[in-house]
């Protein structure tokens, strides 16, 4: 998924079913030099996600407890 954020920036978005963010990312991603901060803004987004989904996991474990 890092490598599609990286190479396809508008597609991992649209993939985690953010889809208004994806065309907007796909607008960015047209021109050469907004490529880098689509492919950017997509990686450090899937992070944040990953890292919500685990904090997310890790609280409910602790309210189980």
């Amino acid at each position: 998924m890092t490598l599609i954020a990286i190479f396809f920036p508008f597609v991992s978005f649209f993939l985690r079913g953010r889809i208004l963010t994806s065309i907007l990312c796909l607008i960015l991603q047209i021109t050469l030099i907004g490529w880098i901060p689509a492919a950017v803004w997509a990686v450090i987004s899937l992070q944040n996600s990953r890292a919500d989904k685990r904090n997310k996991m890790l609280i409910k474990a602790l309210k189980v407890k």
